[in-house]
């Protein structure tokens, strides 16, 4: 079966820069929170080697804050070569600690600096920094939760550790919290929060935004892509199991011969992925491109016919947003967070109990081998993506903020489609 290539003349990427499209010109910002004093408390920063969605998140949200007229300090953890303290776009980033000592570290500063703030964001990844604990009881304290952990304590720690984490991220945060707002990406997140966590304090929705602004053809697509190209964006790390699409260049060797794989990411499992491509024979077409800049990040992903993630945590999924920005349709597990950013059967392909990902990936190459079924769904990708922006996000937040402090402005925006969701 032969594809037909892809060329960036037909997928536009975006500008590695860019700026503000038209339709985020008229969007409602929000409230101005002029000398309002914000902390957001995140376990990493962007510029981490293991940073990822939550941490674009968690950055995009203090920058939009900060253009509100806010004061927002960022507070996370710090890798060697970082400075302990710098300003960027207008938020103070403050590291200190390193990936498990930045919990008590940062619990000693808020203890120590508590009567700065009147609102924090206490972002769980797994285990919540317990800031409701250390702040006064008049600042408020908002929850960012992206998605459950739950069993994804097991690909990390030894039973007993493990065991704790879930106690941890269930029965204790969920008392430490039950007063504060909650702010997660996705419907089946908070679906989980509640069934999974028995989370009883309210739950709102957020997404993740996306970037957007003008597009432009980049330079002629980068050669030998194969036919069919896939693709894997994200980091490289355990509960991503990018070991499976590597495994599909093997999987389908028989059904596409010329199939090509491509991985962008960097991570501790980069040379994992390598020794089984070797171990596997398929050295020759998987290719493993690690960290690439936005523009060459955009001209392979803009090349590929499918993306294809594996994983089974996620809060929401913004390598699958920034995939269908450029009208490549993905690939997911039937899970939280996926099965809200993927549309299955419109936008991508969701493999369901029972199916195998081999399976599900051979079904979406033979629909996208027929040329108006790929239109047809490159153009609703890039539909269902225009739908999210970081611009919208902040605005939502902006408004929360204002709500929790009984600020001006403080009521949902007219047409407001993404953000604050009643309780279903």
């Amino acid at each position: 079966m032969v594809f037909p290539k892809v060329h960036h003349r037909d997928l536009p990427a975006v500008a590695a820069t860019p700026a503000p499209a038209p339709a985020e010109a008229g969007t409602d910002p929000g409230p101005r929170l002029d000398g309002v004093r914000l902390v957001m408390v995140n376990w990493r920063d962007p510029w981490q080697s293991a940073a990822g969605g939550a941490e674009e998140y968690a950055w995009r949200i203090s920058r939009h804050l900060a253009e509100r007229g806010a004061i927002v300090t960022f507070l996370t953890s710090r890798e060697p070569h970082q400075a302990r303290v710098e300003t960027r776009d207008g938020v103070v980033i403050r590291r200190m600690g390193g990936r498990f000592t930045v919990y008590p570290r940062v619990m000693a500063w808020l203890a120590l600096w508590r009567r700065e703030y009147r609102l924090a964001f206490d972002c769980m990844n797994g285990i919540p920094f317990f800031s409701r604990l250390v702040l006064r009881r008049r600042t408020r304290v908002v929850s960012i939760v992206h998605h459950v952990h739950d069993l994804q304590f097991n690909a990390y720690f030894p039973a007993p550790l493990a065991w704790f984490g879930r106690f941890v991220e269930s029965a204790v945060a969920s008392r430490v919290y039950r007063r504060c707002t909650t702010v997660t990406v996705s419907e089946s997140s908070r679906r989980a929060l509640r069934e999974k966590l028995g989370w009883r304090a309210p739950v709102e929705i957020i997404h993740n935004g996306g970037v957007q602004g003008p597009l432009r053809p980049l330079d002629d697509a980068p050669e030998d892509m194969g036919d069919p190209a896939i693709v894997s964006l994200g980091r490289l790390v355990v509960q991503k199991r990018v070991s499976q699409v590597a495994g599909l260049a093997r999987a389908l060797e028989d059904e596409h011969p010329r199939l090509r794989v491509h991985i962008i990411g960097r991570g501790p499992e980069g040379s994992h992925l390598a020794d089984q491509t070797s171990r596997d024979g398929t050295a020759d077409r998987v290719r493993l491109h690690g960290f690439l800049p936005e523009e060459d990040k955009n001209s392979v992903l803009a090349s590929c016919h499918l993306h294809v993630t594996a994983s089974e945590f996620e809060g929401w999924g913004l390598t699958v947003i920034e995939a269908a920005r450029l009208g490549v349709p993905t690939v997911a597990y039937d899970v939280d967070g996926l099965r809200d950013s993927v549309r299955d059967g419109e936008t991508g392909w969701l493999v369901r109990d029972g199916e195998e990902l081999a399976d599900v990936v051979s079904r979406a190459l033979k629909e996208l081998s027929d040329p108006h079924r790929r239109a047809a769904v490159r153009r609703a990708c890039r539909d269902w993506a225009e739908r999210f922006t970081w611009e919208a996000s902040g605005a939502e937040m902006t408004r929360l903020v204002a709500r929790e402090l009984g600020l001006p402005g403080g009521s949902d925006a007219p047409g407001t489609t993404s953000g604050r969701k009643a309780e279903k």
